[in-house]
């Protein structure tokens, strides 16, 4: 594994910016860029004790544009950085860019040499695949020795990677990100005499394998798991509904077009170029995207483009204040790219890391709350979201749910036997009655329980 754990780290962006620099001289062309993505992950499954999955793999990803003579951008994806490999791209490149699209002609990004964000992110060596093996087991046991009920842990991983980022391009940008982390997921499986099984589970994230906090990783999914055992139907009707803070990221994340300025210019976002300044939510709801919160582990200080992260407000007072943009979104509404784009011939634009809260200087909205002292009138506690990608319209607005979660009553939560959730985003973002604790760290951002009234709930009962 030597070798192969090496690899990643292998990589020189100003060497490799020198070669290309030579290589596209010989092959005529005078304006190209390149990012690339390197790495080497280990990675173990089990099953009831025994080894399920064990691999190791090396993956390079590399991205070459090149702009010819009539300024059209031609594309081509390689994985051999050699000389030779290099310059087979080159010419690829070159020669695709004859066809390439007049409406859509992509720049270098303005802030591609702009300085960088620091980034506290220590580099961890990697352990061996035995001692992943073991650690997995071992957390598995433990899990499955938390109830009688919990007979297996159907999907479960241990995982670590240490990776290289860079971004090169013909005018003297030069950046390159190395990085680990590592990440361990375990979805328990748990069933009764006569019951229906019930599954649930939790996921931690770190720099390395020795840092993850597997013991904490086991008691939430135990907990989650062993809660979701003792469930009754709901009946259809309207109620107030308290999000985790992973249910309601999921739920933003699957509406983030609506801050997406590429999903805006091709039509295909609820919000329009005039939406910006708009009331989009109740007035203390603030939204920012912030890729570079300590707490995201695996945090880019730069995008595809090379454009340096940063902290965005896309929200705030429950004002539309900022989309995401690329270079080429940005030159459309003539502004600076924020940091948010991927790399291609029609560049991609996506969010980073989510910061979800009360907006500073407001009141918060109410105050106090506690979804287990909410009174004779109960709510609904959704924890987890399913289905996503099939029950979420995101350029109407509409979602319809299944999802995971609790009927409070009087302090006591039961598990809701199966249900969905439906109505409007905006609705919903303006039907927020206010935020409970303190933000949670999640692997998608930042966020506390928002409690949210007059939801649609489809039951069972």
């Amino acid at each position: 594994m030597a070798n192969t754990e090496s690899a990643a780290t292998s990589l020189d962006a100003e060497v490799l910016r020198q070669r290309l620099e030579q290589l596209a001289q010989r092959e005529g062309v005078h304006r190209w860029d390149l990012g690339a993505s390197c790495s080497t992950d280990t990675s173990v499954q089990v099953d009831r004790g025994e080894a399920k999955q064990m691999k190791g793999a090396q993956r390079s990803a590399i991205t070459l544009r090149v702009w010819n003579d009539d300024g059209l951008v031609g594309i081509t994806s390689t994985s051999d950085l050699s000389d030779a490999g290099l310059a087979r791209a080159l010419a690829g490149a070159r020669d695709a860019s004859a066809y390439g699209n007049v409406d859509e002609v992509p720049d270098f990004s303005p802030l591609a040499t702009a300085p960088l964000p620091v980034l506290e992110q220590p580099l961890r060596p990697p352990v061996s695949i035995l001692r992943l093996l073991d650690t997995l087991k071992e957390a598995e046991r433990d899990l499955l020795g938390r109830h009688p009920a919990i007979g297996t842990v159907p999907y479960n991983g241990l995982a670590q990677r240490s990776s290289d980022r860079l971004y090169i391009n013909s005018a003297g940008a030069c950046r390159q990100q190395r990085l680990t982390t590592a990440s361990l997921y375990l979805y328990a499986r748990a069933e009764e005499a006569g019951r229906k099984p019930r599954s649930s589970g939790a996921v931690r994230l770190a720099y390395g394998a020795a840092d993850l906090d597997v013991a904490g990783c086991v008691q939430e999914a135990a907990e989650r798991t062993i809660a979701h055992l003792d469930y009754a139907p709901i009946r259809t009707g309207r109620y107030t509904c308290v999000f985790s803070p992973e249910a309601f990221l999921d739920l933003i994340g699957a509406f983030s077009s609506l801050f997406n300025a590429r999903a805006v210019l091709d039509g295909v976002s609820l919000s329009r170029r005039e939406s910006l300044g708009e009331q989009l939510a109740v007035p203390f709801f603030s939204l920012h995207d912030n890729g570079l919160n300590p707490a995201n582990v695996g945090a880019a200080a730069f995008d595809g483009e090379g454009t340096p992260t940063r902290r965005l407000s896309l929200v705030e007072g429950g004002v539309l204040r900022h989309f995401l943009h690329s270079e080429a979104t940005a030159r459309a509404f003539g502004v600076a790219p924020t940091g948010h784009a991927g790399l291609g011939a029609k560049v991609s634009v996506g969010p980073d890391w989510f910061e979800i809260g009360p907006t500073p200087g407001s009141d918060g909205g109410a105050q106090g709350l506690d979804r287990f002292a909410a009174g004779s009138d109960g709510l609904v506690v959704i924890d987890s979201l399913s289905a996503l990608h099939a029950g979420v319209k995101a350029s109407q607005g509409s979602f319809s749910l299944p999802f995971d979660g609790w009927w409070v009553e009087g302090g006591t939560p039961r598990s809701i036997e199966a249900a969905t959730v439906a109505g409007d985003i905006r609705t919903l973002l303006s039907s927020i009655i206010g935020f409970e604790g303190p933000a949670k760290v999640t692997p998608d951002g930042l966020c506390p329980h928002v409690w949210v009234e007059g939801l649609s709930i489809t039951g069972d009962a």
